[in-house]
């Protein structure tokens, strides 16, 4: 847990638990860990039981987890996932939702830190499915230690711990679990594989790891460089659109741009995306348009290309609207406005803004629409009520912003942590995986 800090004082911790014994014994560790590290500062954790509503016994074993996670005085809230039906990607669309309640869940309690249970096996099976998938190299690191997000620190601490270490961890405190019969489905592929590997000290779990640890090395060292470069080749406005100079960028590079600007959770593969990253040109590709920066300066500009820019949605506190901009503040908003692109108004801004027409018509607006329209209704006949980014109407934006530019993830964000980095000894003058350290040119 040290080195996936920063901790404040005292450290306030989420662990997700579904009630099996790897989340359970995550949540006792977790317990004692902020007992320990914090004992005269009040260290606390939560647990979020998250029920999915999708057996009939989920209902029964949350509420006997609640019981247990009570009767080891750790605080617990129960999470029901009501929307869920059978279907095709019913994975998928679980973890969605699951991670979607678990995150609101820390927003409303102003938690920083969602404890996952990930283990060592997990760890195994995952990059055997990326392999079999045929990841890229990147995606051969398995699963970060830490991962920043726009609203929560997710973090695996017990990557490197097997199962077996864990269940006879509760076994000893005499702690009971719940047994999730979809772990021994064969149906699903992360199943078949786990039964095909005894949960055993298995060498073949240690070399895995190894190999994860490697490929994440690589990540980090990948994800160091896209920062510096675009650092100094690339400005991102808050309008939601980038200026790149001129020259060639690396692809990994232009991906992590075209991934922010266009609102997307990935930047997908394309040798088109290759191929203008090593000649950057006007283009369309991905979601976005690449065109030249006119006055704004020499090179590019990246904006968001309006044809393929998503639906209206009501505007509500934490509303994200076109992947890419969050409300942050609600006061003073109805039931009847939407969040939309300035579109064709975008003329009636013109003479008064010093932004390109291409970057105004994708602005976000919020608009007040007729209470019989659906917030998938069309931007013809609703109102303009305001325009944030342009301070519309006079002083919309004195006190703080409405809306922001959130995309969901970040163009160069922490780098990557694999579950066997450890921090380096900063009293030595070395630094950890952030730069801190203790000269005085370090992040701290």
């Amino acid at each position: 847990m040290e080195r996936l800090g920063p901790w404040e004082a005292p450290p306030r911790l989420a662990v997700a638990v579904s009630g099996g014994a790897d989340s359970l014994a995550l949540a006792v560790l977790a317990r004692d860990w902020v007992r320990d590290w914090a004992t005269d500062r009040g260290g606390t954790v939560l647990a979020l039981v998250v029920d999915h509503g999708l057996r009939l016994e989920s209902a029964a074993e949350a509420a006997l987890t609640l019981q247990r996670l009570a009767e080891q005085n750790i605080p617990a809230r129960l999470l029901g996932l009501r929307d869920l039906r059978r279907g095709s990607a019913m994975a998928e669309r679980a973890r969605a939702a699951r991670y979607q309640a678990l995150f609101a869940a820390c927003a409303g309690e102003g938690l920083l830190h969602l404890l996952l249970g990930h283990h060592a096996e997990d760890q195994a099976e995952t990059l055997m499915i990326r392999v079999l998938g045929g990841s890229q190299s990147r995606g051969l690191a398995a699963m970060a230690a830490l991962v920043e997000t726009d609203r929560v620190r997710v973090l695996r601490p017990l990557l490197t711990i097997p199962p077996v270490d864990l269940r006879q961890m509760l076994t000893t405190r005499g702690l009971a679990w719940v047994e999730d019969p979809s772990n021994r489905d064969r149906h699903a592929l992360r199943a078949r594989l786990r039964l095909l590997r005894a949960e055993t000290d298995d060498p073949a779990t240690d070399a895995l790891l190894s190999a994860a640890h490697v490929a994440g090395q690589a990540r980090a060292a990948e994800d160091r460089a896209v920062a510096e470069e675009l650092a100094s080749r690339a400005t991102i406005r808050p309008e939601g659109f980038a200026i790149l100079s001129p020259g060639p960028l690396s692809v990994a590079a232009f991906a992590a741009l075209v991934q922010a600007i266009g609102g997307r959770d990935y930047p997908g593969r394309s040798e088109r995306l290759a191929a203008l990253a090593r000649a950057p040109r006007p283009a369309t590709v991905a979601g976005i348009r690449l065109m030249p920066a006119g006055r704004l300066g020499d090179g590019l500009l990246m904006v968001r290309e309006y044809a393929a820019i998503g639906a209206p949605v009501s505007a509500v506190q934490g509303a994200v609207w076109d992947g890419r901009f969050r409300i942050v503040r609600g006061d003073g908003l109805t039931d009847s406005m939407v969040v939309d692109a300035l579109g064709d108004d975008a003329a009636r801004f013109r003479k008064v803004s010093g932004l390109p027409a291409s970057v105004l018509r994708t602005l976000p607006a919020i608009r007040a629409r007729n209470m019989r329209d659906s917030p998938k209704s069309s931007r013809d006949g609703n109102f303009l009520v305001e325009v944030p980014h342009l301070s519309y109407p006079h002083g919309a934006q004195e006190a703080c912003p409405r809306l922001v530019f959130s995309p969901p993830r970040p163009v160069a964000g922490a780098p990557f942590l694999s579950a066997r980095d450890v921090c380096h000894d900063v009293s030595a003058g070395l630094t950890d995986g952030w730069g801190c350290g203790t000269g005085g040119d370090t992040l701290c």
